[in-house]
């Protein structure tokens, strides 16, 4: 089978989206499989690479995301397709791409969206006032335009099943269980970044306004306040890199951008004793989930979907989830401190180990084989 993925905001220092691009590709190819994913770059280039051939097409960047792309023009996108002839199309964009569902449908091509953000939570996070409406039209509109909307959480999909959407299936991303690994801790990394503290902080993520890292520093201050000798790594850039460095001067926090070089994010993850993931309307989160992979447990904010896997209601928790402010999360913090944490390093390995990519890859296939019985069926919303 020949499966197209056309996909913005991907760059090279993009997070989520190109892992899990790559995964796919690998994934496919492994079971024979064909595939191509189209990004935004410069200009017309194609290569192969491990993780099938990848196409860049003229973009636009976007201002004030921090390097974002976007690809310029549909029409061109569809003369491309139109050469590729695929037997299925992946889309990752579901605000400029979505036009590509109604071409697809019209020559007989299953299409399927990625709702990889929560439009409802980007609304309120950009807007002091309600546009539920705009929002229920968006979901509907985008929903009757493809096959299947896949989404990775309860939380993701809870604004498709909220307006009573039928298509909506749920995929939950997965993690490279090689490369992040407890195995992968480093007792001098440890010592070095934890500079004469005692405990090594870590944040994995985009530094950009929805997702809060701000909320980490305060947090770094609070522990201060209290006496708790951390200190905290930053790991990415954004559009808030200079804004942050200024609010943690005079606070324990180190910055190390962003670092191309996975097996030492791995090593970081796993020497770390606590990760942050403070974004209030996350929809997975992989960096979280890698955390947990490394033998690292997770304090993230109760309104995101990173509880849904840290199993917090279990006995044996793979973290813990907190109230959107500075103060919940050092409580998230100190709780975790009071535990043992060779234990929770154990529950939090055997959570992630139920997150592999074999299993998205196998229900994503399913899609295309009708096999949608594979599914889990969608949770019961609560009537207000």
């Amino acid at each position: 089978m020949k499966i197209v993925h056309v996909a913005n905001f991907y760059g090279p220092k993009s997070g989520g989206i190109r892992t899990t691009l790559h995964h796919l590709g690998r994934g496919y190819q492994s079971l024979g499989h064909e595939f191509t994913y189209i990004v935004p770059g410069n200009g017309f280039y194609c290569e192969d690479t491990p993780a099938g051939r990848r196409i860049t097409v003229p973009s636009i960047r976007l201002p004030f995301s921090g390097g974002y792309r976007i690809i310029r023009s549909n029409r061109d996108l569809r003369k491309l397709l139109t050469t590729l002839q695929p037997h299925r199309i992946e889309i990752s964009d579901r605000f400029t791409l979505s036009s590509i569902g109604v071409w697809a449908r019209n020559r007989k091509i299953p299409a399927v969206v990625f709702s990889h953000e929560s439009l409802t939570g980007l609304a309120s996070n950009y807007f002091p006032f309600s546009v539920q409406r705009f929002v229920n039209w968006h979901n509907r509109r985008l929903s009757s335009r493809f096959e299947y909307v896949i989404t990775t959480t309860n939380f993701a999909a809870k604004e498709f099943l909220e307006i009573n959407t039928q298509n909506v299936l749920q995929v939950p991303l997965g993690v490279d269980l090689v490369t992040f690994t407890p195995h992968a801790r480093d007792k001098r990394m440890h010592n070095d970044l934890v500079k004469g503290g005692d405990i090594l902080i870590v944040h994995v993520g985009r530094m950009s306004p929805e997702k809060k890292p701000m909320r980490s520093i305060e947090t770094m201050a609070e522990l201060q306040r209290r006496g708790i000798n951390a200190h905290l790594v930053f790991i990415g850039i954004g559009p808030m890199w200079n804004q942050l460095r200024e609010a943690a001067k005079d606070l324990p926090v180190t910055f190390l951008g962003y670092i191309a070089d996975r097996n030492r994010v791995a090593a970081i993850l796993a020497s770390s004793d606590i990760s942050l993931a403070p974004g209030p309307i996350e929809t997975f989160c992989l960096a979280a989930l890698e955390s947990i992979a490394s033998g690292t447990p997770v304090v993230a904010s109760q309104t995101s979907a990173v509880g849904e896997f840290l199993a917090i209601d279990s006995e044996h928790p793979a973290g813990l989830t907190v109230a959107n402010n500075a103060l919940a999360f050092a409580d998230g913090i100190e709780k975790l401190l009071e535990s043992d944490l060779s234990e929770i390093t154990i529950a939090c390995r055997e959570q992630a180990e139920r997150f592999p990519w074999d299993r998205t890859i196998e229900l994503l296939l399913a899609i295309g084989a009708k096999e949608t019985d594979l599914f889990p069926t969608p949770p019961k919303l609560r009537v207000a």
